[in-house]
């Protein structure tokens, strides 16, 4: 654990030009182009400042600045969304995590998800003590997505469309289908509810279970859409798609084919 210690008047400045030139996260790369230094030289300055218990590592060439209050360097993540913006970009925080933001769930969940261009071979990295569940997704299907601000950081976060939509693809994003679920029917009352660009998105998208589980649970637990029940029926594709892919199958409903 890195304790406080004191640093030069030469650091000082140095370390307060880099955290005015930077949003949240320092890497190697920005501090070498702040101080105008190699960056052989910006990575022993990182390092050097890490150690006295200034910046906090979050991976090897990524830095956090402490809080002042903070009595180590063993801090954890102040906001997950950054990091993830930092390690995974081109990506988007989806599934759960955007379901919190939006209001369409109660729910409190410790891992935050992110959907990634990049194929990161840990899945379920844990920084700092925060777990993150990394999904990869390929550029042309990086659509619904709003900008928001995190501190002086912008993140990409599914906008409530696309959320719900990214939930019906894969049910284990919201926890599972029953939480899906409810997470839909959240939706419908909000303020958010587009089914018609819903549909939409689910087209774009092309995966043919979302049909099946989006007007399978529309039938059940909204029946007053029928539009949009309509809509889900003339897009069934052939097979049989299990409602919550996590789940044991017990009988099969053939109006919209899944398990």
């Amino acid at each position: 654990m890195a304790t406080l210690t004191g640093i030069g008047k030469l650091d000082r400045e140095r370390l307060a030009a880099i955290l005015r030139g930077t949003k949240g996260t320092v890497v190697v790369a920005q501090a070498a182009a702040i101080l105008s230094v190699s960056p052989s030289d910006a990575a022993k300055m990182l390092s050097r400042w890490n150690k006295k218990g200034w910046l906090s590592r979050v991976k090897r060439g990524l830095y956090v600045p402490v809080p002042l209050e903070a009595s180590s360097a063993n801090v954890s993540l102040e906001d997950p969304w950054q990091i993830a913006a930092s390690l995974y970009s081109p990506c988007y925080i989806g599934g759960w995590s955007a379901a919190e933001h939006w209001d369409l769930t109660e729910q409190l969940f410790r891992t935050t998800v992110v959907m990634t261009q990049l194929m990161p071979r840990d899945r379920n990295p844990v920084i700092k003590g925060t777990t993150f569940l990394l999904c990869s997704i390929n550029e042309k299907k990086m659509f619904g997505l709003k900008t928001i601000w995190r501190g002086q950081v912008k993140v990409s976060v599914s906008d409530p469309t696309r959320t719900i939509l990214d939930m019906l693809a894969e049910p284990r994003l919201g926890g599972g289908i029953r939480s899906v679920n409810d997470m839909l029917l959240n939706y419908l009352h909000s303020e958010a509810k587009n089914l018609d660009l819903l549909i939409t998105y689910a087209d774009q998208l092309g995966n043919g279970a979302v049909f099946k589980r989006l007007g399978f649970l529309l039938e059940r637990h909204a029946p007053n859409e029928h539009i949009a029940v309509e809509q889900c029926a003339q897009r069934l594709t052939k097979g049989n798609a299990r409602i919550d892919p996590k789940q044991p199958a017990e009988r099969l409903v053939s109006r919209n084919r899944p398990i």
